[in-house]
């Protein structure tokens, strides 16, 4: 509708009102004659006009004579008024219709706001109820404001009918943008003046109410409460749904699935789906508040994720959980996870780690299965492991470790010339585990990969992945180098490698177990270095040191050694020998097997299969006139009744048991068949020890100790001051601890212990009489080595749980 018909329609109200007004006021008639409807002419405009707009014809209100009849009583008078009389009110409803019918190829249609008796009201109300479009990647999704927009001028309408909005371009089907915008993105508010420039190609123009708004700044036209858009009170399909993830139908149909398909998310069902992975997963992330990342895969170890982590943490242990260490921020270390319910995961990733609680962040299975496969763990193709195995084995020579020959056997490594990839890996495994300081190599066959772990201060991690094709070849290569039938595959067999790894002389005691998929391997490392040490490098109090020596120095007795495997009870047996007179004593030793050779010292190995058992070595040795015995491990009933007597007889006996302290040793020694008083008589100290792991030196803080925590430091003295913490750094991989020390409960038996000992109390009664005659406990020795600095109350609870 043109300015010129709007003006002429007005003009001709305006003179209808002026002739309503000279006939309801009481004045006298127009003197120019009275026309009939008949003969009165009539303007094909104005009715074309009408029936465009669909004006109603509107009778006036009769006005109060002075008589207090109706003016309008005369029937001329009301002939006279056949006019429709138009209000600003139905003009600007009859004119909103029309807008309408002039629209209808807009994508959109907006709904005609009822009159009311204030315009400006009725703009406002309008301007409140306009549809708004969040822009997404699959199309625009309408949505009711939740507030009004505040906007300026004539409430930022333009009349689509105006001469002002006819140079402005037709607005474009939003429903099927040419670029796709991803998310919400932000959106230009409707301005009061209409720009006369088109839009530029691409620009996502789209209609709002009667007016323009860009596809640049629909965020700013979108204003809602922000509960509404809190993610707290949505859920995710609606996520989904406002971002442009998917469709509505497509969310619907996911929904379908996922109700016939237990175990599966909505997101993994929308992926299987064609959905795009990284959209659903920013969706997911946003939806339960946490950070979405992708992994730079370019930069791989040099700033996409941290390889020395990934090689801590495990990389099949991230492989099944789907995780991945990206980096450490601070004293944190950040993990990628796909999805939000493995933050249930992060406490053993902490204990994994060594670390504080790290913080987890999204991010796409995609990018972790790229990652991991670049770190070796994916499934590679034999081209592929050709390459990844030329670049491990470039940088090692086959001479790096030097393997002894065995004395009763020549092994020809000159005809394994021809596998000398496989040799060369199998040096890389041994280096790398000297370097990382690991005491076991565990090398793990399986149906689709090889596993190398490396247990490391008491720990196990995943250390490298080899190509499975060469498992069997590994295998044999070991084999040969411990002197093993490589032949056999049915029966476990045990070996020894003598060698020297970069200067450095070792043991290796080998052990091939028959699994479902080839043959286990675990190497135990017998470094000489770590036997030389003193006993006062192993963590002794010095009250708690001075005891033990002496002790070791008693010309008989028994005195025993308990703990765990792996406690360190062989190394302080060692260490306690080497600070013995080998001059001026017979020493002999009965072991199975060998773990270090010691000058000066008879060493005798156990054959159980040739009958050659710890009782019979045992005996053979009471002949050889020692002074000194060292038995491995008391066993059995025998072998423990040869040692009370050896001890009785006038001879020194040394030896190892497996109980979890020291009270329980001498109630142990009863319960395998000896007499109490013989127990009583012959023990004269018994030492249980554990080891934890040491703070790091460079890199632990000090800092106020954690609530759960606070009542064991209570117990132990330590109130109100702050402990020792690990935090970590490049000279400990991270892990905020290096190296391990002993902690130890040291009971001597005096002629009062020997009276108690031989009325065989039961274990609880006797450990309690222990503690009263002043024996210190294993955790009251570490919460010693807390307060010092030297580790930590996790470590401590962690190696006394049943105290």
């Amino acid at each position: 509708m043109s300015n010129g018909s709007i003006d002429d329609i007005l003009a001709r109200i305006s003179r209808l009102e002026q002739g309503s007004s000279g006939k309801g006021g009481g004045e006298q008639p127009s003197s120019q004659p009275e026309h009939t409807p008949e003969d009165q002419p009539r303007d094909e405009s104005h009715e074309q006009l009408q029936d465009q707009a669909g004006f109603q014809t509107i009778q006036p209100e009769p006005a109060p004579g002075a008589d207090g009849a109706d003016s309008f009583s005369d029937e001329s008078a009301v002939e006279q008024i056949d006019e429709p009389i138009l209000t600003p009110e139905t003009f600007r409803e009859d004119s909103e219709d029309a807008q309408e019918e002039a629209s209808e190829e807009l994508p959109q249609e907006t709904e005609a706001v009822e009159s009311s008796d204030d315009p400006q009201q009725d703009f406002s109300e309008r301007d409140m109820q306009a549809p708004v479009f969040k822009i997404g990647k699959q199309g625009f999704e309408e949505m009711n404001l939740a507030r009004p927009i505040p906007s300026s001028g004539s409430q930022g309408l333009i009349p689509l009918e105006s001469e002002e909005a006819e140079s402005h371009p037709e607005p474009q089907d939003v429903s099927e943008p040419d670029q796709p915008v991803n998310g919400m993105t932000d959106i230009t508010p409707v301005d009061s003046e209409p720009s006369s420039e088109p839009d530029k190609e691409g620009d996502g123009v789209v209609s709002v109410g009667t007016g323009y708004a860009s596809a640049n700044g629909l965020s700013d036209l979108f204003v809602p409460d922000e509960k509404a858009l809190g993610h707290v009170n949505k859920t995710f399909g609606e996520v989904l749904a406002e971002r442009g993830a998917a469709s509505k139908d497509q969310i619907v149909a996911a929904e379908g699935v996922l109700a016939q398909t237990p175990g599966k998310s909505l997101g993994e069902i929308l992926i299987e789906q064609g959905v795009d992975e990284g959209v659903v997963q920013a969706c997911l992330a946003e939806h339960q508040g946490l950070s979405f990342e992708r992994i730079d895969l370019d930069a791989g170890f040099e700033g996409g994720f941290d390889g020395k982590l990934l090689q801590r943490l495990g990389v099949q242990y991230c492989a099944d959980h789907k995780l991945l260490p990206l980096r450490t921020e601070g004293s944190r270390v950040v993990i990628a996870a796909t999805r939000p319910d493995a933050a249930f995961e992060l406490d053993e990733v902490k204990q994994r780690l060594g670390c504080s609680t790290p913080k987890m962040v999204l991010t796409t299975t995609h990018d972790i299965k790229a990652a991991l496969e670049i770190a070796g763990a994916g499934d590679q193709d034999k081209h592929n492991q050709e390459v990844d195995l030329n670049d491990i084995l470039e940088d090692v020579d086959e001479m790096d470790v030097e393997v002894e020959k065995a004395t009763d056997q020549t092994v020809d490594l000159e005809q394994q010339a021809g596998e000398s990839p496989v040799i060369r890996y199998v040096n890389y495994i041994i280096q790398s585990a000297v370097r990382e300081g690991a005491s076991d190599i565990h090398i793990e066959p399986g149906e689709k990969k090889l596993k190398v772990r490396l247990r490391v201060d008491g720990v196990l991690f995943e250390s490298m992945n080899p190509p499975v094709s060469m498992a069997a070849a590994i295998t044999s290569r070991i084999k040969i180098m411990a002197n093993l039938d490589i032949s056999e595959r049915r029966i476990p067999q045990d070996g020894r490698i003598r060698c020297t790894v970069q200067g450095r002389k070792l043991d290796l005691r080998v052990s091939t177990l028959p699994a479902a998929v080839g043959e286990k391997i675990v190497m135990r490392i017998l470094d000489t270095k770590s036997i030389n040490v003193k006993l006062e490098d192993l963590g002794f109090e010095d009250s708690t040191l001075e005891i033990w020596r002496n002790q070791v120095k008693q010309a008989h007795g028994i005195v025993l050694v308990t703990g765990p495997t792996g406690s360190g009870k062989t190394t302080t047996l060692y260490s306690s020998l080497r600070q013995l007179d080998k001059n001026k004593l017979n020493i002999s030793t009965c072991e199975d097997p060998i773990e270090y050779h010691l000058d000066g010292i008879t060493q005798t190995q156990t054959h159980e299969k040739i009958g050659m058992t710890f009782s019979k070595v045992l005996r053979a040795l009471l002949r050889q006139d020692p002074d000194v015995i060292m038995v491995g491990e008391i066993r059995d009933h025998e072998t423990a009744h040869i040692a009370i007597q050896a001890a009785l007889t006038g001879h020194l006996v040394l030896s190892t048991l497996h109980t979890n302290d020291a009270p329980s040793s001498l109630t142990r020694l009863v319960n395998i068949g000896l007499e109490p008083f013989l127990v009583g008589a012959a023990v004269n100290a018994v030492l249980a020890q554990r080891l934890v792991r040491k703070l790091c030196t460079s890199c632990k803080e000090l800092r106020d100790p954690p609530p759960e925590q606070a009542e064991f430091l209570e117990l132990s003295g330590i109130i109100g001051q702050q402990i020792y913490q690990p935090v970590g750094c490049d000279k400990c991989r991270q892990i905020g601890y290096s190296g391990r020390v002993g902690i130890y409960e040291l009971l001597t038996v005096d002629d009062q212990m020997r009276d108690i000992i031989a009325r065989n109390p039961n274990v609880a009664e006797f450990r309690q009489m222990c503690l009263e005659r002043g024996m210190t406990s294993l955790r009251q020795d570490g919460m010693a080595k807390v307060a010092e600095g030297i580790t930590t109350v996790a470590e401590v609870l962690r190696v006394t749980a049943e105290h």
